[in-house]
């Protein structure tokens, strides 16, 4: 598979041939490295002050691929993992093979040349074979918004044979003027959502690279949720995840399906909530128990107030997920000072806990078993022994706010999952001084009946 960018940096001061700085790649020597199941090359078809024009060229072995359990066979055809078009078109293979080698062009950075990276450049790119689930309108969708002007010709099946018509491949040609990080970006996403066949597992790492890709773009693209889906092989839960985290990067609030008068998720509606609840508290010093990718932790961080900020969870991945998505090592001295990262068990005691104004649980106790919750009680109460504490829990029944037909009555309420507050003093476990509070999160998002949601904040009282 083939691929080339181009550029003569018309109206800049500066030779076409200082691309090659840009690239981090010499147009005097071809360049080669080995990725899953082949080799990735590049180099200039031509290199002068008046044109440059960088080709990637990845070779691909099928056998190799399927020895590396990269290759997947075609429903009810046992040899199209052997015999497909992964060696011949642009795919996310191709979406890897410039990840690995243009990774520092695709941050931006280059030293040598760090104002023209900075800057927009006259680009154009050629893919000659490009397949498209969509046909070349899609690719019209996904590239125009960017500030490409795209042509996208279908190919024939047989140019000795109109009558067959069109293959599903385009050959897409793009032009524009952009930072060629962006660019970059822009191909590194999109050739493996058009093709809509990744050829690998598709897990939740692969959110923090279309996170990172994705910045700065793709939270406003007009068809991000098309985008985010097909990158991430149509698994809904992590395309969700994605899209809340390009949201909250952007500095938006994600909306979710719209009502007539539009809402914003349950989720920011509860971290409202619990925030609220502990500016009310006036606590200053506070730990979000299973604090997961950081989400609570980063709307708490907006209140100057805080001068304590302590996140934990029992998983190590979940941390590492929240400092990058909190851009923990980018944050201020005052910021990185406030804001602590443990990795801790709400069913173990642990003394770096003790003493805080308030701990927060929120969608954590439905997730403990119930033979673990008295340990859970014990660290809580007994050894952290904070001030207050704020759980939120799945209990309210949310009816659909549509009329329903009379022949399809919406069904008898199930008991939902419920973690009695009450129940706690009965342990012997007391908070230090604080009043019962409950109270619900309102939402006016519309609700599938039957579904269950988490609803309510509230500190645990004393005994």
């Amino acid at each position: 598979m083939f691929l080339t960018f181009g550029t003569d940096l018309a109206g800049i001061d500066a030779p076409a041939s200082d691309f090659g700085f840009l690239l981090h790649k010499n147009p005097a020597r071809p360049q080669a490295i080995e990725v899953t199941g082949g080799s990735a090359h590049v180099f200039y078809p031509e290199a002068t002050n008046q044109r440059c024009t960088a080709a990637v060229l990845l070779e691909i072995d099928p056998i190799a691929l399927v020895r590396s359990g990269r290759g997947k066979a075609a429903e009810g055809f046992t040899l199209g993992q052997y015999v497909n078009d992964r060696p011949y078109a642009a795919s996310s293979l191709l979406a890897v093979a410039i990840g690995k080698l243009f990774r520092t062009a695709m941050n931006g950075r280059c030293d040598a040349r760090p104002e023209l990276a900075a800057r927009p450049i006259p680009l154009d790119v050629h893919v000659p074979a490009l397949p498209c689930s969509g046909g070349a309108e899609l690719a019209e969708r996904l590239f125009g918004p960017l500030g490409w002007t795209v042509d996208a010709r279908p190919v024939r099946l047989d140019p000795e044979i109109p009558a067959w018509g069109s293959s599903r491949y385009v050959d897409l040609r793009l032009r524009g003027v952009l930072r060629l990080a962006d660019a970059l970006n822009h191909l590194y996403v999109m050739l493996p959502v058009l093709d809509d066949a990744k050829h690998y597992w598709v897990g939740s790492d692969e959110v923090d690279k279309l996170v990172r890709a994705g910045e700065g773009w793709l939270g406003a693209h007009p068809e991000k949720d098309l985008i985010s889906h097909r990158y991430l092989a149509h698994r809904r839960y992590l395309a969700d995840s994605a899209l809340e985290r390009l949201a909250e990067a952007d500095g938006v609030e994600l909306v979710e399906e719209a009502s007539d008068e539009g809402s914003v998720s349950l989720a920011v509606e509860r971290r409202t909530a619990v925030a609220g609840v502990l500016r009310e508290l006036g606590a200053r010093r506070i730990a979000d128990l299973g604090c997961g990718e950081g989400a609570l932790v980063g709307e708490l961080l907006k209140d100057p107030m805080i001068g304590e900020l302590i996140a934990t969870d029992v998983s190590a991945r979940a941390l590492t997920a929240a400092e990058r998505r909190l851009h923990y090592n980018d944050l201020p001295d005052r910021q990185r000072e406030r804001l602590r990262f443990l990795q801790s068990s709400v069913t173990y005691a642990d003394q770096r806990l003790a003493g805080l104004d308030a701990v927060v649980l929120m969608e954590v106790i439905e997730h403990v078993d119930p033979p673990r919750l008295p340990a859970l009680a014990h660290s809580v109460f007994h050894t952290a022994h904070p001030g207050a504490v704020i759980v939120t829990t799945p209990q309210q029944r949310i009816q659909h706010p549509l009329p329903r037909p009379p022949s399809r009555p919406l069904p008898p309420p199930r008991p939902p999952l419920r973690v009695d507050p009450r129940g706690v003093p009965n342990l012997g476990y007391r908070c230090r001084g604080r009043a019962r509070l409950h109270r619900g999160v309102p939402s006016s998002r519309p609700r599938r009946p039957g579904r269950r949601l988490t609803d309510s904040a509230r500190p645990l009282p004393p005994a």
